[in-house]
C-alpha cells in the first residue's frame, strides 16, 4: 500500500500535518491557498486508497477518520505493534512448521523464507547456518536420503544454494513420477504390502511363504519391514497386536481386564480438555471449577445437541483459561451444563468477539488484534486447545468430583497439618503424599487470619510535589543529655520537593508548634508560596486543630505505631544522629556538644546530594550551586583574632578556641572559647570570620558547669588531656590572705592541699579517709572507737540469744563445725558520702519514698502521731532441712564450755498438722455465674489475718483460694 501511495506521490500526507493559513494573508495569499488545496486533494486520494484496500468490516470501523495521517497511525498502532507475543508467535510458527506431501517442496520452502524475512523486521537475528539446518530437518520423510546427504556435506550451505538443490531434486522426482504412474500415491518412497494368510488359499499353496512386491516388482536384498494390518505399526503381526487384544472386551495383553487405564484415558481426554467447536453457538462448560464468577439459572432452559438430545442449563458465568503461552483468555456468557461430555469453546462466538483463528498444517492458532494468544492442534478430528491445567492430577480429580461427592476437603487436611499454607497443600497433593482435592481460589482459614496476621508491606511512593506542597516533620529526643544551651530535643522540617531541611533545638516538647509557626512564617515569605500539608507522627506536641483549620494546612498523621509512614523524617533523624556521633567521636568532645554538632550536620546535608536527586537540596531551594570551599573539620583547634574594641596595642591578638559550627544568616564561624581574656569570658560562644584553623589538632574537654547540670564523675578530666599539656580550665585566682589552720582537736590532723575539689578527690583520697574500718575483732578492740564497736557487737549477740537462734551442744562424731567471722562496717548517711570513698555504696531506707508519703498522708487525715524507729539487728529466718554446727564467735566463748559448739535449730521435731484442704483437689476458674466479689475478698482477708496470727495451718488453702479473688464462684 505504501508503494502505491509513493507512486501516486501522495505518501507525504502520512507524515505531515495539514498546513495552516497565516493570520495575515496579505503576503502571498494565493500561494498559501494553493498549498492548502493541494494538501486536501492528496489527503483525500490517500485516504480513499487506504479505505479501498480494507474489508467491509474494517471499512465500517475506520471510515470516520478525517485525515489519512490519523487513519494510518491508527492502523500502525493496531497491526504493527511489536511486542514479545508477536515475536514468540513468529518463532513458534517457524519451529512448528511441518512440510506436507500434498504441497510442492519449493512452495513450502518459499513460505519458510517469508517467515525468516519477518524475523528481520522484528530484529530477531539468527545465524544463516541455523536457518539452513532447520529447513533441512523439516524435509519430508521421503527425502530421507537427500536429507542425509545434505547433513553430511562438508560445505556450508547458504539459503540460496539450499533452494537450488531443493529445486533440482524436486524436478528429478517429478520426472520419475511421470515415468512411473503407479507410484503416484507415494512419491519417492517404496510401498510394502503385507498379505495375511488367514483365510487365503494361495497362502497354503505356497507352503506358508509370503510374497512381497516392491513398486517395480523387483527383488531386493534388503529385508522388508513387517507392518501390522490392525494398527499400521511395524515389528509385529496382526495376531500379536496389543491393540487388538485390548479392544476385545477390555482384556489386556495378560488376559486380565484393565478398566482403570481406560477410565484414566477417558478422563484425561474428555473431562478436563477444552475443544474448539465450529458448530456450537455458545460456550459450554460442564464443571464449576473453571468458573470465575457464576450465576445460577432455574428457569428450565435446556441445551439442544445435534443428536436431538437435550441437557438442562444450570447457570451462566465467565471462565478464565490460561493458555500455554502464559496469557489469560477470559470468556463471558459460558453456559454451565453438567450433563455434557466435553468443554466446548464456540468458534462462532470467538469470531464475533474479534479473535482471529487460523488452521494450518493440523495446527490451530488463536490471535487478536495482531497479538498471539495461544494455539491448539487437531485431535480425532476436533481442535483441542493447549491450556495450563492447575496440576497433573486435577483432571482425574475434577472428573471424579462430577460423578462422586466422596472426596477429601482441603479444610480437613489444612487442620491435620497444623494450619500450613494452602500452597504447601497443593505441593503435597502433587507429590501424591495426601489425597487429591479441589481448593477454591478464595478459600481462607479464619483461625489463620486471626493468629497469623502480619503487617502490610510498605511500598515505595513516587511523588511529584512542588516546593512547600508537603513538609515532613519529626521530633527527636536525646534522652535528657542537655546541649550547651541546655536544650534536650531537636525538631526537623523537611521540604518534600527539594529535601531542604530546617532544624531547631528545643528545651521541651511543647515548643514544637511554636517552632513550626516560626518556620512557616519564614519559608512562606521567602518562597512566596503557602504550605499545603504537614506530615508528622501522632505526637501530642503538634496537636492544635484550631490553628491548622484557621491556616488551611492539612495536618497528616501516621497510623498508630507506624513510623514507616513518615519515613522521610525518620531517615533524616537517623542520618543526623549518625553524623553527630561520628563528629563527636572524631573530635573527642563530650556529649554536651551534640547541639552544635547537630546544627553543623544539617548545614552540611543541605549542601550535599542524596539518592533521590543528583542536585543538592540547597540548589533546589535557592536556585544556585552551593560553595563548599570554606568548610572546616568540626571540633578542631583554632586561634581566633580579637575584634578591634577588644584588642590591645601590646599583647596577644588572638585567643584559643574550638570550631563548633557555622553562623546562621551570617558569613562567619562559631567558636567555643577556651582561654579567658579581659573582654571575652571562658566557656562562651563567639562568632568571627578571622581565624586560623588547625584541622589536625583536637581537644577533649568536658561540658562547662555554668551552662549545664553537673553529672557524676564524668565531668572531670585531667589537665594533660587539654591542649596537649596546658590546662583548658583556668585555675582559680589565689587569695592574698594568709591561710590559718583551723583546730579540730588533738585527735585530728589538718592537711592543706592546693587545687580544685575534683582534682583533690582523684589524687588525694586519704584526705577524706581518716580511719579505715577494722577487718578483725582484735583491730576493733584496739581502735579508738572501741566503745562503739563493743556496743554494736553486744547488741548482735543479745539478739541471737533472745531469739534462740543457736544452742550449745557437743559436736557429734563425723561432723565438722563451721567457722565464723565478725563483719565490721561503718554506715554513713547518703548526704555524707564522698566521691572516691563511698559514693557508690548504698545505705538507703528499705521503704520507698512513695510508701513514706502515703503513711504521712494517712497520719494527717486520721490525726495520728508518727514515731520513728530503727531495727538494729535483723537476719533471715530460714527453715533448714539439716542441722548446722558452728564454732563460738571470737570474744564470746562461754567459760567452761570451750569444747562445745553452737547448733542451729530445725523443725524436724515439730508435730505435723494437716491442712483443711486436700492438696490433690484441683480448683478451676469460674465459667458460670459470678458471686459477690466484695464478700469473697472480705472472707479471704479475715482468713489471712487468722493465718498470720493463730492458724498457720491454713496458709496453704488461703494461698490457693486467693488466686480467684477477681472472679470467684460458689464452689470457691
Amino acid at each position: 500500500m505504501k508503494f502505491l501511495l509513493t507512486t501516486l506521490k501522495v505518501v507525504y500526507v502520512l507524515s505531515t500535518l495539514m498546513p495552516i493559513l497565516p493570520e495575515s494573508v496579505e503576503d502571498e495569499p494565493l500561494e498559501a491557498t494553493r498549498r492548502m488545496s493541494k494538501w486536501e486533494n492528496d489527503d483525500y486520494i490517500c485516504r480513499g486508497h487506504i479505505l479501498n484496500g480494507m474489508s467491509d468490516s474494517l471499512f465500517d470501523i475506520y471510515q470516520n477518520f478525517e485525515s489519512a495521517k490519523e487513519l494510518w497511525d491508527s492502523l500502525e498502532s493496531m497491526y504493527m505493534a511489536e511486542d514479545a507475543s508477536s515475536k514468540k508467535f513468529l518463532v513458534i510458527n517457524f519451529m512448528g512448521y511441518k512440510m506436507l506431501d500434498s504441497k510442492p517442496v519449493m512452495e513450502q520452502y518459499h513460505e519458510m523464507l517469508r517467515i525468516l524475512g519477518q524475523f528481520a523486521e522484528h530484529n530477531l537475528k539468527m545465524d544463516e547456518a541455523i536457518d539452513v539446518a532447520a529447513i533441512i530437518n523439516k524435509l519430508l520423510p521421503s527425502w530421507k536420503e537427500f536429507k542425509h546427504n545434505l547433513k553430511h556435506n562438508k560445505e556450508e550451505l547458504t539459503l540460496t544454494q539450499l533452494g537450488i538443490y531443493l529445486r533440482i531434486e524436486e524436478s528429478v522426482r517429478t520426472q520419475e513420477l511421470d515415468n512411473n504412474p503407479k507410484g503416484k500415491n507415494q512419491v519417492g518412497s517404496s510401498s510394502v504390502n503385507m498379505v495375511d494368510g488367514e483365510g487365503s488359499k494361495n497362502q497354503k499353496k505356497s507352503n506358508g511363504k509370503r510374497k512381497f512386491k516392491g513398486k517395480d516388482d523387483k527383488s531386493s536384498n534388503k529385508k522388508a519391514k513387517l507392518v501390522c494390518c490392525n494398527c499400521n505399526k511395524p515389528g509385529h503381526f496382526k495376531k500379536d497386536c496389543r491393540l487388538r487384544k485390548v479392544n476385545k472386551d477390555g482384556v489386556g495383553p495378560s488376559g486380565s481386564k484393565d478398566p482403570i487405564k481406560q477410565q484414566a484415558f477417558y478422563v484425561q481426554d474428555d473431562k478436563v480438555a477444552w475443544w474448539v467447536d465450529s458448530g456450537a453457538l455458545s460456550h459450554v462448560c460442564k464443571d464449576l471449577y473453571w468458573f470465575k464468577d457464576f450465576q445460577p439459572i432455574e428457569d428450565g432452559s435446556v441445551l439442544k445437541m445435534r443428536n436431538v438430545a437435550t441437557e438442562p442449563i444450570k447457570g451462566i458465568g465467565s471462565v478464565l483459561l490460561t493458555v500455554t503461552s502464559g496469557k489469560c483468555l477470559c470468556l463471558n456468557n459460558f453456559l454451565y451444563v453438567p450433563g455434557i461430555r466435553k468443554n466446548l469453546v464456540s468458534k462462532i462466538v470467538l469470531n464475533n468477539c474479534g479473535y482471529k483463528q487460523v488452521l494450518e498444517s493440523a495446527k490451530y492458532i488463536l490471535s487478536r488484534h495482531g497479538s498471539f494468544i495461544g494455539f491448539g492442534y487437531i485431535c480425532n478430528g476436533i481442535i483441542r486447545l493447549n491450556i495450563n491445567y492447575p496440576s497433573s492430577d486435577n483432571s482425574v480429580c475434577m472428573a471424579s468430583s462430577s460423578t462422586s461427592n466422596n472426596f477429601h476437603k482441603s479444610e480437613l487436611w489444612h487442620a491435620r497439618l497444623g494450619h500450613i499454607h494452602y500452597k504447601r497443600l497443593k505441593d503435597l497433593s502433587k507429590m501424591s503424599l495426601i489425597h487429591v482435592f479441589v481448593m477454591q481460589n478464595n478459600e481462607k482459614c479464619k483461625t489463620c487470619m486471626l493468629t497469623k496476621i502480619t503487617r502490610q508491606p510498605f511500598k515505595d511512593v513516587v511523588r511529584e510535589s512542588k516546593v512547600l506542597d508537603l513538609i515532613h516533620s519529626d521530633l527527636c529526643d536525646f534522652h535528657a543529655t542537655p546541649s550547651l544551651g541546655n536544650k534536650k530535643y531537636v525538631i526537623t522540617f523537611i521540604d518534600d520537593a527539594s529535601r531542604y531541611c530546617y532544624i531547631y533545638l528545643l528545651h521541651s516538647k511543647d515548643e514544637a508548634l511554636d517552632k513550626f509557626k516560626i518556620y512557616k512564617q519564614q519559608v512562606e515569605l521567602h518562597k512566596n508560596e503557602l504550605i499545603k500539608v504537614l506530615r508528622t507522627n501522632r505526637g501530642g506536641q503538634y496537636y492544635d486543630p484550631v490553628y491548622f483549620e484557621s491556616t488551611g494546612i492539612i495536618h497528616q498523621t501516621t497510623a498508630p505505631y507506624t513510623p514507616q509512614q513518615n519515613g522521610v523524617a525518620e531517615r533524616k533523624n537517623m542520618t543526623l544522629k549518625e553524623m553527630v556521633n561520628s563528629m563527636l567521636s572524631y573530635s573527642g568532645l563530650s556529649k554536651g556538644y551534640w547541639g552544635e554538632a547537630m546544627l553543623t550536620a544539617c548545614y552540611i546535608l543541605n549542601r550535599t546530594p542524596n539518592k533521590r536527586s543528583k542536585n543538592t537540596p540547597y540548589e533546589l531551594w535557592y536556585k544556585k550551586v552551593p560553595n563548599l570551599g570554606y568548610l572546616k573539620v568540626w571540633g578542631c583547634r583554632t586561634v581566633v583574632r580579637l575584634t578591634e574594641p577588644k584588642r590591645k596595642t601590646l599583647g596577644e591578638r588572638g585567643i584559643d578556641c574550638i570550631f563548633i559550627g557555622y553562623a546562621e544568616h551570617s558569613k562567619a564561624y562559631r567558636f567555643y572559647v577556651l582561654e579567658s581574656n579581659d573582654f571575652v569570658s571562658v566557656n562562651t560562644v563567639i562568632e568571627s570570620r578571622d581565624a586560623i584553623f588547625d584541622e589536625e589538632r583536637f581537644t577533649s574537654i568536658p561540658r562547662p558547669r555554668d551552662m549545664i547540670h553537673q553529672s557524676s564523675s564524668k565531668s572531670t578530666t585531667k589537665a594533660e588531656d587539654v591542649f596537649g599539656g596546658a590546662s583548658s580550665v583556668p585555675k582559680p585566682r589565689k587569695s592574698t590572705r594568709a591561710r590559718k589552720a583551723k583546730s579540730f582537736g588533738s585527735e585530728f590532723q589538718l592537711y592543706l592541699v592546693e587545687g580544685t575539689r575534683n582534682e583533690t578527690i582523684s589524687q588525694h583520697q586519704y584526705c577524706f579517709n581518716i580511719e579505715e574500718d577494722p577487718k578483725t575483732f582484735s583491730e576493733a578492740m584496739a581502735s579508738r572507737d572501741v566503745h562503739f564497736w563493743k556496743e554494736a557487737i553486744h547488741d548482735e549477740i543479745d539478739s541471737i540469744m533472745q531469739n534462740n537462734t543457736w544452742v550449745l551442744a557437743d559436736l557429734p562424731p563425723g561432723c565438722k563445725a563451721l567457722g565464723c567471722k565478725w563483719i565490721l562496717k561503718r554506715k554513713n548517711e547518703g548526704f555524707r558520702q564522698k566521691e572516691g570513698i563511698d559514693f557508690f555504696d548504698t545505705y538507703a531506707h528499705v521503704a520507698r519514698i512513695s510508701t513514706i508519703r502515703l503513711l504521712l498522708a494517712l497520719a494527717t487525715i486520721h490525726n495520728l502521731v508518727i514515731h520513728q524507729m530503727d531495727v538494729k539487728t535483723a537476719f533471715l529466718n530460714g527453715d533448714l532441712d539439716a542441722e548446722i554446727y558452728m564454732k563460738q564467735p571470737e570474744g564470746f566463748v562461754m567459760p567452761g564450755n570451750e569444747h562445745k559448739i553452737l547448733k542451729k535449730l530445725n523443725f524436724e521435731k515439730c508435730s505435723p498438722v494437716s491442712t483443711p484442704i486436700d492438696p490433690s483437689l484441683k480448683l478451676l476458674p469460674n465459667k458460670g455465674s459470678l458471686v459477690s466479689q466484695l464478700e469473697y475478698s472480705r472472707a479471704i482477708g479475715c482468713l489471712m489475718y487468722a493465718m498470720i496470727s493463730t492458724r498457720p495451718d491454713i496458709a496453704y488453702v488461703v494461698g490457693r483460694l486467693s488466686r480467684y479473688t477477681s472472679n470467684p464462684s460458689s464452689h470457691h
